[in-house]
């Protein structure tokens, strides 16, 4: 008689394989671009051109919903943004440590939060926009504008978390009358000809040697993007989000390993600062929005 695992155990297992994937991804798209010269557009454009080619079946079962929008501009503005946000992050991998650009990337939650309050004038509290601050601080920690080893390169992956967050505000406007599905589907239609636009003025061939890292980044992307939605189909995001930060560790692990990236000090003291403030975030989500708790699916 074979025994299933329970639900939250099965979405928490999800939400660690997919940060493990999202960091071999980092290592894949590092490598190719750090190590062997790849331009970042170019990188960026074969990745999730091959993990389209993943979710084709899915999206020709739900082709009928990019029918159902009238909120088409909506949606270009939205992939705009998500497009700026994978460029900026890939272009940040070719310049800096892997532990500082996923370090950084950790403040998205707070730009949501600056989004909601000042773009779709959402109620923000002081305690909130306090939780901001702190985030914000620890990213300042992490950066060290006042040392030597500052470099500029180092906000890319800042502006990256900003165009992220952006683009997740735009989001939840679009939910609010459109579907899941359709949403998604614009953004996986719309992310690789937009891609390909950026990846035009360097062009589209790869140096020897990076075929087979950005094939491995692209099918792991998808790979990971489709078991995240998996996890927060079987679980709220409160109980998943204590799992989604050990990306954290397997990206620090991995740079140590394959690159030899060591953090320093102001890396973790940022870390926590940031992981502080944003599990006071989400508490207070879960505080003002009942029934949010973890739930089986």
């Amino acid at each position: 008689m074979t025994q299933t695992l329970p639900t939250p155990l099965k979405a928490a297992g999800l939400m660690v394989l997919a940060g493990a994937c999202f960091a071999l991804v980092n290592i894949g798209l590092q490598s190719a671009t750090m190590l062997h010269g790849a331009s970042a557009p170019t990188v960026t454009f074969w990745q999730y051109l091959i993990a389209l080619l993943f979710y084709i079946p899915w999206i020709w079962r739900n082709r009928l919903a990019v029918l159902t929008t009238r909120q088409i501009l909506a949606h270009v503005l939205r992939v705009a943004l998500a497009v700026g946000g994978v460029q900026l992050w890939t272009l940040g991998l070719a310049h800096v440590p892997i532990w500082q650009a996923i370090a950084l990337i950790l403040l998205s939650p707070f730009f949501v939060t600056i989004g909601a309050g000042l773009v779709l004038r959402e109620e923000v509290s002081l305690q909130r926009w306090g939780a901001v601050i702190v985030g914000i601080i620890g990213g300042m920690v992490i950066l060290s504008p006042w040392s030597d080893h500052f470099q500029i390169a180092a906000l890319l992956p800042v502006a990256a978390a900003a165009l992220w967050a952006a683009s997740s505000v735009v989001t939840k406007q679009l939910t609010h009358r459109d579907s899941t599905e359709t949403v998604t589907i614009y953004l996986l239609l719309l992310l690789s000809p937009a891609n390909a636009l950026l990846a035009a003025g360097s062009g589209f061939t790869l140096p020897e040697g990076t075929l087979w890292l950005v094939i491995g980044a692209g099918l792991l992307t998808a790979l990971a993007q489709h078991t995240l939605v998996r996890a927060y189909t079987l679980a709220d995001a409160a109980f998943l989000q204590p799992f989604d930060h050990l990306k954290l560790l397997f990206n620090v692990g991995l740079g140590a390993l394959v690159f030899g990236f060591l953090p320093d000090g102001n890396m973790w003291l940022g870390t926590a600062l940031i992981l502080v403030a944003s599990a006071y975030l989400l508490s207070h989500e879960v505080r003002t929005r009942p029934g949010s708790a973890a739930q089986g699916a």
